[in-house]
Parts: C-alpha cells; structure tokens; sequence
C-alpha cells in the first residue's frame, strides 16, 4: 500500500474502531424561530436570493398539494412530493451556477423550478402530452432539461451516482469551471452504485457534489434497519472525500454547506458528499400509505422542524417578506397551477410515429414492425386507448 493513502502510526496493542470513533457534527444556522445562532457563520445571500428561494419553496408545496390530489382524481397516474425536503434541495440548488449538471433521484422537481422550468412544463410532463419534452415517454415527475442542464430522472434506484462521476470527470477534461450534483435519499446508498461512483470520483478526482437526502425511510425501511454504521457522512470520510453533515430542514446550512462544497469542488477538482438530515412529511409516492409503518406523533414532531416555515421566518425577521406577502404568493400559484392543469390535460397525446424516434439514428426494421402491430391493435381495440386512437 501507498504511503500516500495510508496512516502508517503504529501500535503495539489491539484497540478496534467503532462508529463512535469518528465524530461528525451537524452544522446548523437557523433556529426554529427563524433567528440564527450566536456564534453561526450566514452563508452568502441577499434579498433576491433569499426571494427567489421561498418563491420556489411555496410554489413546490403548491403543485405537491394540486398534483397528489389530481393524482387521487385520476388526472395523472402518479406523483411524488418533496414536502418537508425543500430546505435540502433548493437550498443546494441556490448555491449552484446555472451550468452546473443536476442529477436528480425522483424528488427534486423544486431545483428544476429554481433553475427557470415553468408550470406549464411542469403539467406537460406529468400529463405526457405532445407538448412534453420527454415526449410522453417517461412516467410522471421523471423531468428532464437539457436547457436547464438537469439530466433525464430513471426509475431505477441509484443509476445517477456513477452516472454524475462520469459527467464530473467530463466537466473537469473540458476545463470547464462547473461541478456535478448528484441527488439521492439515503435509501440508494445501499445500492452497489453508491460505493462505485463515490470511490471512482474520489480516485479519478471529480468535481462532483454528492447530496444524500437523509429522510429516515427508505420507502418503509427505517434507517436503523438499512445500516449500522454512522449514517452516511461516515463513507464519505471512508472513501476519502471531504464530508460534511448538515441539518437539511435549515434552508441557510445547506446553503452554507453547498457554496463551500461547490468552490473546494472546482478548486481540487475533487468530490465531496453532504448528508442533509431532513424528514419526508408526506408518503413516499401517490402508492405509499406511510401509517403503516410510521405514527402520526413522529410525523406531527417533524411538522415543528417545516424548513419552509422556518425561513419563512428568517425572512420576515430580515424585514424582507410579509404574511401579507405568504397569503398572496399562495393564492397565485394555486390559481396558476389550477389554470395549467386544465390546459394541460386537454392537449394531445404525440403521434403515435413519434415512440420509435430517438431510440437508433433511424428507426430499424424491427421496430418499424413493432409500431405498425401496435398501430392495428389500437385500431381493432380503440375504446380501449381512446387517447391514443385519434393519434395514429
């Protein structure tokens, strides 16, 4: 072994390590009522950022209630909430440049509404129409820019780590000064993916930020019962990266966290992993029912931590937002969101030619085939697909 890497002090007696041996604090900014610690270092944010966060924080929770219940109604066949999350995602997305690569799990819709994607974007992916950049093809909330460099969601779990190595090590050959951020819930860091991308970012020095959202569950799985060790901070320290744990309900920690993470990032060309400790209020997907695996106390203990209120309050304390201000803001993006949906839902599907575009350079023959069995199906069967039907 390299000396390089290894501690080579020496002892004489058997002394083991255990999860204890490695301390890692949580950095925390921002009180519960909205005023900071004594002694807290404030990240870097004025008024129109600070702004700009809770506007993207409120239109989340928005579409997170308009969207779950057009879901119920059948509207939509699926969704996904960030609500009790938004500290972490947005206020990590706030301290990115605009260039820099996203790869979102499946929960961070809010940092593609920081970065400028609209509602009405919002509704023609959820509702697959042919207005839909994915083109009707992915699943609701799986979004994609590639005018806001945040790359297509996957359903599989975890395929995003490895892939955000990739694009850091490309970012750093293009000379490029801009980092990767990779998003995932500490549920994927039991997949084999995590310790792959960790340890090839580290060794290759990649300039990628790898942000665990720590919630508590994986789906239904307690944290205690995914991993004995000291959460997942401990593996970054593991894998020789810099590492650093924050309270991922404290809007301006993780802000802190992230601006100091993305400029040593891009300094050393060099990973780091921030594990933001946060709760998940809502179920984990439209088919979860979380009161079967969790009580209404816990839940109701975590509504007192809301990062969103919680900034709320730091915001007006700053003499920068009203309650005036919060009813209104609400009231808009309800009506905004509502407006969008009915819109939405009455445009189109894609021509039904438009499924084997993009997959090869040219559609082959194998596929030309397929479409046109699918296309007489449809035509035997029409009441069966009647969106479909009149899109042939």
């Amino acid at each position: 072994m390299s000396k390089a890497t290894l501690n080579t002090d020496t002892v004489h007696r058997v002394g083991f390590l255990d999860k204890a041996s490695l301390h890692i604090p949580i950095l925390r900014i921002l009180q519960a009522d909205g005023t900071t610690y004594e002694t807290a270092v404030l990240p870097i944010i004025d008024e129109t950022l600070a702004t700009k966060i809770y506007d993207t924080c409120v239109f989340t929770r928005v579409l997170d209630e308009r969207m779950l219940g057009a879901q119920r109604q059948g509207r939509i066949s699926f969704y996904m909430t960030c609500t009790g999350e938004e500290a972490a995602i947005v206020g990590s997305v706030a301290a990115l440049e605009q260039e820099d690569v996203i790869l979102a799990q499946y929960r961070e819709h809010a940092a593609l509404r920081y970065r400028g994607f609209t509602t009405e974007q919002f509704m023609n992916q959820m509702f697959s129409n042919e207005k839909d950049l994915g083109k009707g093809r992915q699943m609701p909330i799986h979004y994609g820019s590639a005018a806001l460099h945040y790359q297509t969601i996957s359903s599989p779990l975890a395929t995003q780590i490895p892939q955000a190595t990739g694009v850091g090590y490309s970012l750093k050959m293009q000379g490029k000064r801009n980092v990767a951020i990779c998003y995932f819930g500490e549920g994927a860091a039991s997949e084999g993916d995590f310790h792959a991308g960790l340890n090839m970012a580290a060794v290759l020095k990649c300039p990628v930020i790898f942000f665990c959202r720590n919630n508590g569950y994986a789906i239904s799985t307690p944290t205690e019962e995914q991993f004995a060790g000291n959460g997942i901070a401990s593996r970054g320290v593991g894998y020789g990266m810099h590492t650093i744990r924050v309270d991922g309900n404290d809007m301006l920690a993780v802000l802190a966290a992230t601006q100091q993470a993305r400029a040593y990032a891009i300094e050393h060309n060099a990973p780091v992993l921030i594990e933001a400790m946060t709760y998940r209020l809502g179920a984990h997907s439209s088919s979860d029912d979380p009161s079967g695996y969790r009580s209404k106390d816990e839940e109701a203990k975590w509504q007192q931590h809301d990062p969103v209120k919680r900034f709320k309050l730091w915001l007006i304390n700053k003499g920068w937002f009203a309650e005036a201000d919060d009813v209104k803001l609400h009231e808009k993006y309800r009506e905004e969101v509502l407006a969008a949906v009915k819109v939405a839902e009455k445009i189109p599907v894609p021509m039904l030619d438009e499924i084997i575009e993009d997959v090869y350079d040219k559609p082959t023959p194998v596929l030309k085939k397929q479409l046109s069995d699918l296309k007489e199906h449809i035509k035997k069967y029409p009441q069966a697909y009647p969106k479909s039907a009149g899109r042939l």
